[in-house]
Protein backbone atom coordinates (compact mmCIF):
# COMPACT_ATOMS: atom_id res chain seq x y z
CA UNK A 1 0.00 0.00 0.00
CA UNK A 2 1.56 3.34 -1.09
CA UNK A 3 0.67 6.92 0.32
CA UNK A 4 1.58 10.38 -0.97
CA UNK A 5 1.35 13.02 1.45
CA UNK A 6 1.42 16.17 0.03
CA UNK A 7 2.48 19.58 1.82
CA UNK A 8 4.63 18.10 4.29
CA UNK A 9 7.17 20.35 6.53
CA UNK A 10 10.05 19.71 8.77
CA UNK A 11 8.01 19.08 11.99
CA UNK A 12 5.59 16.50 10.10
CA UNK A 13 8.52 14.34 8.59
CA UNK A 14 9.63 13.74 11.72
CA UNK A 15 6.07 12.81 12.30
CA UNK A 16 6.30 10.39 9.43
CA UNK A 17 9.45 9.02 9.96
CA UNK A 18 8.21 7.81 13.17
CA UNK A 19 4.77 6.02 11.36
CA UNK A 20 6.28 4.19 8.66
CA UNK A 21 8.47 2.34 11.34
CA UNK A 22 5.69 1.12 13.32
CA UNK A 23 3.82 0.55 9.72
CA UNK A 24 7.14 -0.92 7.50
CA UNK A 25 4.55 -2.63 4.99
CA UNK A 26 3.11 0.97 3.95
CA UNK A 27 4.85 2.93 1.38
CA UNK A 28 5.04 6.75 2.41
CA UNK A 29 6.23 9.46 -0.02
CA UNK A 30 6.16 13.11 1.31
CA UNK A 31 6.71 16.37 -0.65
CA UNK A 32 5.99 20.07 0.43
CA UNK A 33 4.29 20.65 -2.55
CA UNK A 34 0.45 21.10 -2.05
CA UNK A 35 -2.29 19.15 -4.12
CA UNK A 36 -3.05 21.68 -7.27
CA UNK A 37 -4.30 20.81 -10.30
CA UNK A 38 -0.49 21.47 -11.62
CA UNK A 39 1.32 18.84 -8.80
CA UNK A 40 -1.77 16.20 -8.72
CA UNK A 41 0.10 13.80 -11.48
CA UNK A 42 2.72 13.46 -8.57
CA UNK A 43 -0.06 11.05 -7.26
CA UNK A 44 0.49 8.60 -9.90
CA UNK A 45 0.85 4.83 -8.86
CA UNK A 46 -0.36 5.73 -5.07
CA UNK A 47 -3.51 4.38 -3.44
CA UNK A 48 -4.00 7.21 -0.55
CA UNK A 49 -3.38 11.00 -1.08
CA UNK A 50 -2.99 13.03 2.34
CA UNK A 51 -3.05 16.64 2.11
CA UNK A 52 -3.24 19.91 4.71
CA UNK A 53 -3.85 22.74 2.25
CA UNK A 54 -3.71 26.31 3.89
CA UNK A 55 -6.22 27.74 2.39
CA UNK A 56 -5.54 25.81 -1.22
CA UNK A 57 -8.73 24.78 -2.73
CA UNK A 58 -9.56 21.44 -3.63
CA UNK A 59 -11.84 21.14 -6.35
CA UNK A 60 -12.86 19.99 -9.84
CA UNK A 61 -9.48 20.17 -11.73
CA UNK A 62 -7.44 18.48 -9.41
CA UNK A 63 -10.14 15.59 -8.23
CA UNK A 64 -11.05 14.56 -11.84
CA UNK A 65 -6.96 14.07 -11.99
CA UNK A 66 -7.02 11.81 -9.15
CA UNK A 67 -10.02 10.49 -9.86
CA UNK A 68 -8.65 9.74 -13.29
CA UNK A 69 -5.38 8.37 -11.67
CA UNK A 70 -7.77 5.78 -9.83
CA UNK A 71 -7.31 7.35 -6.46
CA UNK A 72 -10.43 7.83 -4.45
CA UNK A 73 -9.24 8.01 -0.49
CA UNK A 74 -8.67 11.59 0.54
CA UNK A 75 -6.99 11.81 4.24
CA UNK A 76 -6.61 15.52 5.82
CA UNK A 77 -3.98 16.10 8.46
CA UNK A 78 -6.21 18.96 9.80
CA UNK A 79 -9.96 19.87 10.93
CA UNK A 80 -10.90 22.29 8.57
CA UNK A 81 -12.55 20.64 5.42
CA UNK A 82 -13.97 24.16 4.07
CA UNK A 83 -11.08 23.81 0.91
CA UNK A 84 -12.79 20.54 -0.24
CA UNK A 85 -15.72 20.61 -2.88
CA UNK A 86 -17.77 18.19 -1.35
CA UNK A 87 -20.02 18.24 -4.58
CA UNK A 88 -17.13 16.64 -6.42
CA UNK A 89 -16.11 14.44 -4.20
CA UNK A 90 -19.46 12.98 -4.06
CA UNK A 91 -19.38 12.92 -7.98
CA UNK A 92 -16.07 10.97 -7.91
CA UNK A 93 -17.33 8.36 -4.68
CA UNK A 94 -14.10 9.71 -2.58
CA UNK A 95 -13.68 8.65 0.86
CA UNK A 96 -12.64 11.46 2.98
CA UNK A 97 -11.19 11.87 6.48
CA UNK A 98 -10.05 14.57 8.70
CA UNK A 99 -8.53 15.09 11.94
CA UNK A 100 -11.31 16.36 14.37
CA UNK A 101 -9.37 16.00 17.87
CA UNK A 102 -5.67 16.56 17.75
CA UNK A 103 -4.38 18.49 20.76
CA UNK A 104 -7.39 20.46 21.07
CA UNK A 105 -5.22 22.18 24.13
CA UNK A 106 -2.84 23.86 21.59
CA UNK A 107 -5.33 26.33 20.13
CA UNK A 108 -7.10 26.96 23.04
CA UNK A 109 -4.18 27.80 25.20
CA UNK A 110 -3.03 30.19 22.55
CA UNK A 111 -6.16 31.78 22.10
CA UNK A 112 -6.36 32.67 25.93
CA UNK A 113 -2.42 33.23 25.84
CA UNK A 114 -3.44 36.35 23.43
CA UNK A 115 -6.56 37.39 24.91
CA UNK A 116 -4.76 37.69 28.25
CA UNK A 117 -2.09 39.89 26.35
CA UNK A 118 -4.60 41.79 24.81
CA UNK A 119 -6.26 42.67 28.32
CA UNK A 120 -2.75 43.76 29.50
CA UNK A 121 -1.83 45.52 26.75
CA UNK A 122 1.44 43.21 26.09
CA UNK A 123 1.98 44.41 22.21
CA UNK A 124 2.24 47.94 23.71
CA UNK A 125 4.66 47.37 26.26
CA UNK A 126 7.13 44.95 24.19
CA UNK A 127 7.25 48.24 21.27
CA UNK A 128 8.19 50.46 24.34
CA UNK A 129 10.33 48.61 26.00
CA UNK A 130 11.81 47.54 22.57
CA UNK A 131 12.67 51.20 22.03
CA UNK A 132 14.19 51.34 25.30
CA UNK A 133 11.34 53.16 27.07
CA UNK A 134 10.68 51.70 30.59
CA UNK A 135 8.04 53.80 31.46
CA UNK A 136 5.06 52.03 33.05
CA UNK A 137 2.25 55.00 32.19
CA UNK A 138 -0.12 55.19 29.88
CA UNK A 139 0.27 51.22 29.29
CA UNK A 140 -2.22 49.37 32.26
CA UNK A 141 -4.17 46.70 31.54
CA UNK A 142 -7.16 44.62 33.03
CA UNK A 143 -6.68 41.52 35.39
CA UNK A 144 -8.53 38.74 33.23
CA UNK A 145 -10.17 37.58 36.71
CA UNK A 146 -12.18 40.42 36.50
CA UNK A 147 -13.75 39.82 33.01
CA UNK A 148 -16.08 38.31 31.96
CA UNK A 149 -15.46 36.21 28.94
CA UNK A 150 -17.78 34.59 26.29
CA UNK A 151 -16.79 31.19 24.00
CA UNK A 152 -18.23 31.02 21.23
CA UNK A 153 -18.45 27.21 20.43
CA UNK A 154 -18.17 24.76 22.96
CA UNK A 155 -16.69 21.65 21.26
CA UNK A 156 -13.04 20.11 22.09
CA UNK A 157 -11.51 23.46 21.77
CA UNK A 158 -14.03 25.39 23.16
CA UNK A 159 -14.13 23.37 26.50
CA UNK A 160 -10.61 23.29 26.90
CA UNK A 161 -10.50 27.17 26.58
CA UNK A 162 -13.32 27.47 29.19
CA UNK A 163 -11.55 25.18 31.64
CA UNK A 164 -8.18 27.85 31.11
CA UNK A 165 -10.03 30.92 31.22
CA UNK A 166 -11.96 29.59 34.58
CA UNK A 167 -8.22 28.75 36.00
CA UNK A 168 -7.64 32.98 35.72
CA UNK A 169 -10.85 33.26 37.76
CA UNK A 170 -12.49 34.96 34.84
CA UNK A 171 -16.57 34.56 34.77
CA UNK A 172 -17.01 32.35 31.53
CA UNK A 173 -20.56 32.56 29.60
CA UNK A 174 -20.85 30.19 26.79
CA UNK A 175 -22.72 29.98 23.46
CA UNK A 176 -23.61 26.64 21.19
CA UNK A 177 -26.17 26.02 19.13
CA UNK A 178 -25.32 22.33 20.29
CA UNK A 179 -25.38 22.23 24.61
CA UNK A 180 -22.87 19.76 25.94
CA UNK A 181 -24.31 18.07 28.92
CA UNK A 182 -21.17 19.42 31.16
CA UNK A 183 -21.00 22.76 30.32
CA UNK A 184 -25.29 22.86 30.68
CA UNK A 185 -24.85 21.24 33.99
CA UNK A 186 -22.32 24.08 34.76
CA UNK A 187 -25.60 26.53 33.98
CA UNK A 188 -22.41 28.47 31.90
CA UNK A 189 -24.55 29.16 28.32
CA UNK A 190 -26.60 32.01 27.29
CA UNK A 191 -29.58 31.82 25.28
CA UNK A 192 -28.84 33.60 22.40
CA UNK A 193 -25.17 35.17 20.72
CA UNK A 194 -26.58 38.35 21.18
CA UNK A 195 -26.46 37.84 24.70
CA UNK A 196 -23.30 36.64 24.69
CA UNK A 197 -22.13 39.46 22.65
CA UNK A 198 -23.51 42.19 25.12
CA UNK A 199 -22.08 40.64 28.11
CA UNK A 200 -18.72 39.36 27.31
CA UNK A 201 -15.46 41.39 27.74
CA UNK A 202 -13.44 39.29 25.96
CA UNK A 203 -14.83 36.61 22.94
CA UNK A 204 -12.58 34.08 21.84
CA UNK A 205 -14.39 31.90 18.41
CA UNK A 206 -14.06 28.31 18.29
CA UNK A 207 -16.77 27.08 15.76
CA UNK A 208 -16.47 26.26 12.50
CA UNK A 209 -16.47 27.90 9.18
CA UNK A 210 -19.79 26.94 7.95
CA UNK A 211 -21.68 28.97 5.89
CA UNK A 212 -24.19 30.24 8.79
CA UNK A 213 -21.05 31.14 10.53
CA UNK A 214 -20.02 33.18 7.85
CA UNK A 215 -19.42 36.93 9.34
CA UNK A 216 -20.56 36.59 12.30
CA UNK A 217 -18.41 39.29 14.07
CA UNK A 218 -19.73 41.76 11.47
CA UNK A 219 -20.82 45.49 12.15
CA UNK A 220 -23.79 44.86 13.58
CA UNK A 221 -22.09 41.93 15.82
CA UNK A 222 -20.18 44.77 17.12
CA UNK A 223 -22.14 47.37 17.82
CA UNK A 224 -23.84 44.77 20.28
CA UNK A 225 -21.17 44.22 21.98
CA UNK A 226 -19.69 46.41 25.21
CA UNK A 227 -17.17 48.96 24.59
CA UNK A 228 -13.37 48.46 24.93
CA UNK A 229 -13.83 44.60 23.80
CA UNK A 230 -11.42 42.61 23.16
CA UNK A 231 -11.82 39.59 20.46
CA UNK A 232 -9.43 36.41 19.47
CA UNK A 233 -10.24 34.12 16.49
CA UNK A 234 -8.31 31.25 16.24
CA UNK A 235 -11.08 29.34 14.78
CA UNK A 236 -12.31 29.86 10.89
CA UNK A 237 -10.74 32.92 8.71
CA UNK A 238 -13.97 33.39 7.51
CA UNK A 239 -16.15 33.44 11.17
CA UNK A 240 -15.03 37.39 10.73
CA UNK A 241 -15.59 39.95 8.58
CA UNK A 242 -12.15 42.34 8.56
CA UNK A 243 -13.26 45.28 7.33
CA UNK A 244 -16.00 45.20 10.54
CA UNK A 245 -12.91 44.76 12.81
CA UNK A 246 -11.19 47.41 11.51
CA UNK A 247 -13.98 49.96 11.41
CA UNK A 248 -14.46 49.06 14.86
CA UNK A 249 -11.00 49.19 16.17
CA UNK A 250 -10.78 52.90 14.63
CA UNK A 251 -13.60 53.65 16.65
CA UNK A 252 -12.11 52.57 19.64
CA UNK A 253 -14.85 50.23 20.53
CA UNK A 254 -13.11 47.25 19.91
CA UNK A 255 -9.79 47.31 22.40
CA UNK A 256 -7.81 44.96 20.76
CA UNK A 257 -7.95 41.96 18.38
CA UNK A 258 -6.47 38.57 18.04
CA UNK A 259 -6.29 37.23 14.50
CA UNK A 260 -4.83 33.53 14.06
CA UNK A 261 -7.02 32.67 11.23
CA UNK A 262 -8.01 34.89 8.06
CA UNK A 263 -10.84 35.14 5.27
CA UNK A 264 -7.85 35.23 2.67
CA UNK A 265 -5.10 33.49 4.03
CA UNK A 266 -4.83 31.08 1.43
CA UNK A 267 -1.44 31.70 -0.27
CA UNK A 268 -0.91 34.48 2.26
CA UNK A 269 0.21 33.11 5.53
CA UNK A 270 2.79 30.14 5.51
CA UNK A 271 4.68 32.53 3.40
CA UNK A 272 8.03 34.04 3.87
CA UNK A 273 7.67 37.74 2.71
CA UNK A 274 10.86 39.38 4.26
CA UNK A 275 12.20 41.99 1.25
CA UNK A 276 9.08 41.50 -0.59
CA UNK A 277 6.40 43.19 -1.68
CA UNK A 278 3.47 42.49 0.83
CA UNK A 279 0.54 41.60 -1.38
CA UNK A 280 -2.70 41.85 1.88
CA UNK A 281 -2.90 46.07 2.76
CA UNK A 282 -5.67 44.93 5.28
CA UNK A 283 -3.31 42.46 7.18
CA UNK A 284 -0.63 45.23 6.66
CA UNK A 285 -2.83 47.22 8.08
CA UNK A 286 -3.74 45.25 11.19
CA UNK A 287 0.26 44.43 12.13
CA UNK A 288 1.17 47.74 12.09
CA UNK A 289 -1.35 48.29 14.66
CA UNK A 290 -0.15 48.14 18.90
CA UNK A 291 -3.44 46.65 20.18
CA UNK A 292 -3.86 43.77 17.28
CA UNK A 293 -2.01 40.63 17.57
CA UNK A 294 -1.69 38.61 14.13
CA UNK A 295 -0.67 35.02 13.99
CA UNK A 296 -0.33 33.20 10.66
CA UNK A 297 -2.82 30.27 11.36
CA UNK A 298 -0.28 28.71 14.07
CA UNK A 299 -2.33 28.43 17.01
CA UNK A 300 -2.30 24.43 16.45
CA UNK A 301 1.40 24.49 15.31
CA UNK A 302 2.88 22.81 18.40
CA UNK A 303 4.78 19.41 18.32
CA UNK A 304 2.28 17.54 20.31
CA UNK A 305 -0.35 18.68 17.44
CA UNK A 306 1.74 18.34 14.59
CA UNK A 307 2.38 14.34 15.49
CA UNK A 308 -1.32 13.26 15.98
CA UNK A 309 -2.30 15.13 12.86
CA UNK A 310 0.12 12.74 10.90
CA UNK A 311 -0.30 9.83 12.67
CA UNK A 312 -4.20 10.00 12.72
CA UNK A 313 -4.65 10.89 9.19
CA UNK A 314 -1.99 7.78 8.32
CA UNK A 315 -3.71 5.90 10.21
CA UNK A 316 -7.30 6.85 8.77
CA UNK A 317 -5.55 6.46 4.86
CA UNK A 318 -4.38 2.40 6.34
CA UNK A 319 -7.66 1.91 7.36
CA UNK A 320 -9.97 2.86 4.02
CA UNK A 321 -7.60 0.52 2.02
CA UNK A 322 -8.17 -2.52 4.60
CA UNK A 323 -11.94 -1.69 3.77
CA UNK A 324 -12.87 -0.23 6.77
CA UNK A 325 -14.36 2.90 8.22
CA UNK A 326 -11.69 4.96 10.13
CA UNK A 327 -13.21 7.20 13.04
CA UNK A 328 -12.12 10.17 11.30
CA UNK A 329 -14.10 9.39 8.50
CA UNK A 330 -16.24 12.90 7.26
CA UNK A 331 -19.49 11.86 6.46
CA UNK A 332 -21.33 14.12 3.52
Amino acid sequence: MKIIAFGIREDEQVAVDVWMTKHPEVQVHTTSELLKPQTAKMAEGYDVVNILQAGIPVGEETLSQLHDLGINILTLRNVGTDDLDFDVLKKYQFSVSNVPRYSPNAIAEHAMIQMSRLFRHMKQMDIKVYNHNLAWAPTIGREVRKQTIGIVGTGNIGRVAIQIAQGFGAKVIAYDKFHNPEIEAAGLYVDTLDELFEQADGISLHVPGLPENHHMIDENAIAKMRDKVVIVNAGRGNLVDTDAVISGLDQGKIDGFAMDTYEDEGGLFNVDWTGKEFPDQRVANLITRDNVIVSPHTAFYTWTASEEMVEQSLDAGLAYTQGQVPEQAVKF
